[in-house]
C-alpha cells in the first residue's frame, strides 16, 4: 500500500478487442491524461470451440503488452489497475496466459464480471459527462460483450452484461467477411433475443439520456456524420441508412468507402451495427450521444477512490453484512481482537503490517456469518459461496477468490491446499491471516460483551503461540476446550498451537 498519494497513475483494459491503456497525472487534486495506449489485438478471435486461448493470440497480446509494459512497469505497486473483460472471463486457459502477462506488466491483473465491467464504464462515462441530474442509459459495446447501465450523476441503478460483442457477433455472422440482407438480419435478430429478458428494465421510458461508450459507437457517430447521415451522435434516422448501406453489401470490404471508417474497425463494424440497431429498435431509443469516458477512465476513478479511503468494497462489504443482518457488534469485537495480534506481530511478520492483507481480514471478519441467514449447519461454507460467487462492487474474480477463501476456512477443518488457487501474492500470506481469523472468532464464542484480557501471542512459519493471565484459562473451560480442539485442527494441516 501507498504511503501517499501518487502523482502518476494509469489504467489498462484488456478488452475482447482491443487492449487500452491511459496514464494520468494527479497533482493538486486535479487529473490529466498524459498519454494514451491502444492496439487491436482481437483477444475474442482466439477461442477455440473448447474456450482455449490460442498460442498465436496470446502471443500477440504479449507483443502488446511488452510495449504497456515498457511504460508502466516502474510505476509503484497499486498505482496501477489493470483487468480483463469478457474473453478472459471465459477462456479456461487464462491463468496460463496471466501470469506470463504479468510478468510483463509488473502488476497484477484481475478479471471483473460483466456487472463489475458495467459499473466501471458508467463511472468513467459519468466522470467525463459531469456529475449531471438526468437519468441516463449507458451502452458500451466490447469485443465479447455489451453493457447496459441506468444511472444518475455517479450512481449506476441498473447494470447487465450480456454475451455478444462487436467480434463474437461479427464471427458468428459475417464469417470471412461475408454478408448478406439475411446474414445482417439474423445477427440483428440474436442481438434481440439477448436483450429481451432486459428489454422492459432498460425501456425509454426509464430513462432521459442515451450515451454510448465504446469504440464501435464512436465509429458508426463518426461515419453518420461524415455522411450527413446525422448531426448529433447516433440517431434512428441515420442508423437506419447506415444498415440499409450494409445490407447492400456482399462483402465487408465494401464498406471501406465509408468515409471516416478505420481499416482496423472493419472486421467488426457490421457486428457493432447490427448491435446498435438491435437495441434501437429493442428499447425504443432515437438519439443516442457518444461520450469520451468509458472502462479505463472508470478504473482510474475508482483506483483514485481506493487511494483516497473512498475504497467502494468497504461499501458493499456493509450492505451485504446488512442484507445478511450479521451481528455488528460481534464482528466488531472479533476486529478488535484482530488488531490485538495484528500489533503484537508486525515487528517480527511482514503480512502483519500489510494494509491490503489487514483490510481483507477485517472484511473476512465482517462477512463470515453471512451465511447463517441460509442454514446454521455448515455456514462458513454458506458465507463462502456468497462471497465467491455474488456481484460485489468493487471486487475482481480474484478480490473474491481470496475473501472466500479466508472465510471457508475460518473453523473446523484446516485446509491449505485451498490457499494454493489463489495469487501467487496470497497463496502463503491469506494462510496467515486465516489462522489470526481463527483465533479472534475462536475467542470470542460466547459472544458476551465483555472485554478479554490482555494476552500475548507470538507466530513462526509453523507455530503459534498464545499466552493469558494467570489462571484465566482455568477458569475459561469452554474457551480452553476450544483451543485443545483448534490444535488439533491445525496439527493435521502441519501446524503447531501452544497455549497456556
Amino acid at each position: 500500500m501507498l504511503n501517499k498519494t501518487p502523482e502518476i497513475v494509469a489504467a489498462v483494459d484488456l478488452g475482447s478487442n482491443s487492449f487500452h491503456m491511459i496514464v494520468c497525472s494527479l497533482k493538486d487534486g486535479k487529473l490529466q491524461t498524459i498519454d494514451r495506449l491502444k492496439e487491436t489485438v482481437r483477444l475474442a478471435n482466439g477461442l477455440d470451440k473448447d474456450n482455449m486461448l490460442d498460442s498465436d493470440t496470446q502471443n500477440r497480446a504479449l507483443a502488446c503488452l511488452e510495449k504497456f509494459g515498457q511504460r508502466i512497469r516502474h510505476f509503484p505497486l497499486g498505482t496501477v489497475r489493470i483487468v480483463g473483460t469478457n474473453t478472459l472471463r471465459t477462456a479456461t486457459n487464462a491463468q496460463a496466459f496471466l501470469t506470463q502477462a504479468e510478468q510483463v506488466l509488473n502488476h497484477p491483473i484481475h478479471i471483473i464480471s460483466g456487472i463489475e465491467e458495467a459499473r466501471l464504464i458508467y463511472l468513467g462515462v459519468a466522470y467525463s459527462l459531469g456529475n449531471q441530474a438526468q437519468l441516463r442509459l449507458v451502452m458500451d459495446i466490447g469485443g465479447g460483450s455489451t453493457e447496459y447501465i441506468i444511472g444518475t450523476g455517479e450512481t449506476p441503478r441498473e447494470k447487465e452484461s450480456l454475451h455478444m460483442g462487436c467480434v463474437t457477433v461479427s464471427n458468428r455472422f459475417f464469417k470471412d467477411g461475408i454478408i448478406s440482407k439475411s446474414a445482417f438480419a439474423q445477427a440483428v435478430l440474436f442481438a434481440q433475443q439477448q436483450l429481451e429478458p432486459f428489454q422492459t428494465k432498460f425501456q425509454r421510458k426509464n430513462w432521459e439520456q442515451a450515451i454510448g461508450a465504446s469504440g464501435s459507437l464512436r465509429s458508426i457517430a463518426k461515419v453518420l456524420q461524415a455522411k450527413n447521415w446525422s448531426n448529433n451522435g447516433i440517431t434512428r434516422a441515420g442508423l437506419e441508412l447506415l444498415v440499409a448501406r450494409i445490407q447492400q453489401c456482399s462483402h465487408i470490404n465494401e464498406l471501406l468507402s465509408l468515409p471516416e471508417l478505420d481499416a482496423d474497425r472493419l472486421p467488426v463494424f457490421a457486428g457493432g451495427v447490427a448491435i446498435v440497431y438491435a437495441t434501437f429498435n429493442s428499447l425504443g431509443i432515437e438519439q443516442m450521444t457518444v461520450a469520451d469516458g468509458a472502462l479505463r477512465e472508470g478504473l482510474i476513478q475508482d483506483l483514485l477512490g481506493r487511494l483516497d479511503n473512498h475504497d467502494v468494497r468497504a461499501s458493499t462489504v456493509q450492505n451485504l453484512a446488512n442484507r445478511y443482518r450479521t451481528d455488528e457488534r460481534h464482528a466488531t469485537r472479533i476486529k478488535q481482537t484482530i488488531n490485538t495480534m495484528l500489533a503484537q506481530l508486525n515487528k517480527k511478520c511482514s503480512w502483519a503490517s500489510n494494509k491490503n492483507g489487514v483490510q481483507f481480514l477485517q472484511w473476512a471478519a465482517d462477512l463470515h456469518e453471512i451465511g447463517i441467514d441460509i442454514a446454521h449447519s455448515q455456514y462458513h461454507k454458506h458465507s463462502a459461496y456468497v462471497i465467491e460467487n455474488g456481484d460485489l462492487a468493487g471486487f475482481s474474480r480474484q478480490d473474491q477468490q481470496i475473501l472466500a477463501t479466508i472465510v471457508r476456512s475460518q473453523r473446523r477443518k484446516f485446509s491449505p491446499a485451498l490457499f494454493m488457487d489463489l495469487p501467487e501474492l496470497w497463496s502463503t500470506e491469506a494462510v496467515s491471516l486465516t489462522l489470526i481469523l481463527r483465533l479472534a472468532i475462536l475467542l470470542h464464542r460466547n459472544r458476551a460483551d465483555q472485554t478479554l484480557p490482555s494476552f500475548k501471542i507470538t507466530m513462526s512459519k509453523v507455530k503459534i503461540s498464545l499466552k493469558f493471565a494467570t489462571g484465566w484459562l482455568a477458569q475459561s473451560p469452554l474457551t480452553h476446550a476450544d483451543l485443545t480442539q483448534e490444535a488439533e485442527y491445525l496439527k493435521a494441516a502441519g501446524y503447531k498451537l501452544e497455549f497456556c
